[in-house]
């Protein structure tokens, strides 16, 4: 016979199963998600970089650096066993600091999810072996499912909006023809390696 508490945990509980097709699926929309930032940077102008905004606000360098820093966090208390990049220091990081650690804990975080969804290039091997989203020390663990890349997008799609705004208001807007590119979705899964576009298994 079934308790209401067996329907409860059963509810709470994801079955566990590969997602084989939404791990692929994640891991280059997580790719084209890191091209948008790659771009944003390679274009921002350098005096943009560390400046000062009015108020208790954080320049465009300290919102990359924190991007990154909270990647590595999300790696180290979701899977311990990836190796965690380097964290970066806001005060001190340079465009080209930040490209390079961002591609790094980009790496790290498409491991995660392949692993946590399947479909990565270690095959079932390492499928399933994360089972748990951590997004912090103080947060209720998720199962792993679409709601934990759909966090990871989320932060960073607000911090991306947060730059191109800071950028405009600082005076160093980013020319059109990248802030249209970064919705050019097209060209940036061929860029990541993808040249049949969103939707389709490369």
């Amino acid at each position: 016979m079934t308790t209401r508490q067996d329907k409860v945990r059963q509810h709470q509980v994801r079955p566990p199963k590969a997602h084989t097709q939404l791990g692929r699926a994640a891991v280059q929309i997580f790719a084209a998600n890191e091209r948008m930032n790659q771009i944003l940077i390679e274009h921002l102008d350098p005096a943009a970089w560390s400046a000062k905004p009015p108020g208790n606000t954080r320049s465009i360098a300290a919102i990359f650096t924190h991007m990154h820093n909270v990647r590595c966090k999300w790696v180290r208390l979701t899977a311990p066993h990836l190796k965690v990049p380097q964290q970066l220091n806001r005060a001190r990081c340079t465009p080209r600091q930040a490209r390079a650690g961002l591609a790094e804990s980009a790496a790290r975080c498409a491991e995660m999810l392949a692993e946590a969804l399947g479909g990565g290039k270690g095959g079932s091997e390492n499928e399933g072996r994360v089972e748990k989203f951590r997004r912090d020390g103080w947060g209720r663990p998720w199962p792993v499912g679409p709601e934990m890349l759909c966090y990871m997008l989320a932060h960073e799609a607000h911090h991306r909006g947060q730059v191109c705004m800071l950028a405009h208001q600082l005076g160093f807007r980013l020319p059109n023809q990248v802030m249209s590119g970064i919705w050019n979705w097209e060209k940036l899964w061929e860029e990541c390696g993808s040249p049949d576009g969103p939707g389709c298994a490369s």
